[in-house]
């Protein structure tokens, strides 16, 4: 069995076959310039995360295992129907509403981030800690979330003495070793689909191709939260790319970076569910890495050439993601006129 590709191969493969998805370098030069007024005014900055009121600070011992267990938990917060009542916490929606949700069980003294406690949580347990600011309201997928969080409590329980911790240890300061352990040791964290290439003589070949959202993105949130150093400090952390959702890729369309075919395009604002794993999604998501990946570059060279007084090294795909993602929700009415595509998936 071939071996699967990493994110940021498995985006360029992705693009390379690309029947749905168009990418437009012209645009992400222009998004790079967006990107450097970003830098300078530290709208873009590592310290972001953990100023932000919800997430965690590196002196907080519970730290992370609360980011485990919010990466545990982070998938599929859309509300399918336009007029349907969204999930949300303290005011918040989506991944938000759930940090508050998690925050307030551990005000309530719930010891909701101890493997021992959510290996054997229940339903029941867990919609009330999940619970809505509106009583007929509930969390989405609660039996997956369940199903999640028994399986990697049990794994932390047996192989790693009950703490995240013991994971990041074993992986010698490796973005990828740890990426790797996690989506080997944690099936519930392995993103990966099958791409079927044309052969050009009638025949096909198959392979193996990755987006590890949610194993990137817990990566990604120890580095920002650690800053980089100490348990964040990540030799190898330009391997991570931004972590393919549906929400980013509403914003590379808007910014012109990537285009949808017409019949793309009648699927998505038809509101259809796409298949988790099929064509459609795949393209979307290899090409949102590969733009991402594409601008990284861009905006290095950018620096390097034109801005010598700021490292190139500030920015990379997890602080580009951070800008991408937190844009979309400052401009959420801006960008409704692009549709987003929607898949009912545990990876995201």
């Amino acid at each position: 069995m071939t071996p699967t590709l990493l994110p940021a191969a498995s985006g360029e493969l992705i693009v390379r076959n690309a029947r749905y998805v168009t990418v437009h370098e012209a645009a992400i030069e222009k998004l790079a310039d967006r990107v450097i007024r970003g830098i300078k005014e530290k709208e873009i900055n590592i310290e972001n995360f953990s100023q932000h009121e919800h997430h965690p600070s590196a002196k907080d011992p519970h730290a992370v295992d609360w980011i485990f267990l919010i990466d545990t938990l982070n998938f599929c917060f859309w509300t399918p129907g336009a007029d349907a009542t969204k999930w949300k916490v303290d005011g918040q929606t989506g991944y938000f509403a759930l940090c508050a949700a998690i925050n307030r069980a551990m005000r309530d003294g719930i010891d909701i981030t101890n493997p021992a406690y959510y290996s054997k949580i229940t339903v029941v347990q867990l919609e009330s800690i999940l619970r809505s600011d509106t009583a007929d309201t509930k969390a989405p997928l609660i039996e997956s979330r369940v199903e999640c969080l028994h399986e990697v409590g049990q794994v932390l329980l047996d192989r790693y003495g009950g703490k995240f911790e013991n994971v990041v240890r074993t992986c010698d300061g490796s973005a990828i070793k740890l990426l790797q352990r996690v989506v080997e040791e944690f099936p519930c964290f392995r993103d990966e689909a099958a791409l079927k290439e044309d052969a050009g003589d009638g025949s096909s070949t198959e392979t193996r191709v990755s987006f590890y959202k949610r194993a990137q993105i817990l990566v990604g949130d120890l580095w920002s939260c650690f800053r980089g150093e100490g348990l964040g400090r990540f030799e190898d952390i330009d391997a991570i790319t931004m972590f393919a959702d549906y929400r980013v890729p509403q914003v590379l369309v808007h910014f012109g970076t990537l285009t949808y075919s017409d019949e793309l395009m009648v699927v998505l604002q038809a509101d259809k569910l796409l298949e988790n794993g099929c064509r459609e999604e795949i393209e979307i998501r290899g090409a949102s890495i590969h733009v991402v990946e594409l601008l990284k570059a861009m905006v290095r060279e950018k620096l390097i050439t034109g801005h010598p007084d700021t490292d190139p090294r500030c920015v990379n795909a997890i602080l580009l993601d951070h800008f991408l993602w937190d844009y979309r929700r400052k401009h959420a009415a801006e960008l409704e006129y692009i549709p987003f595509h929607k898949t009912i998936s545990v990876y995201y």
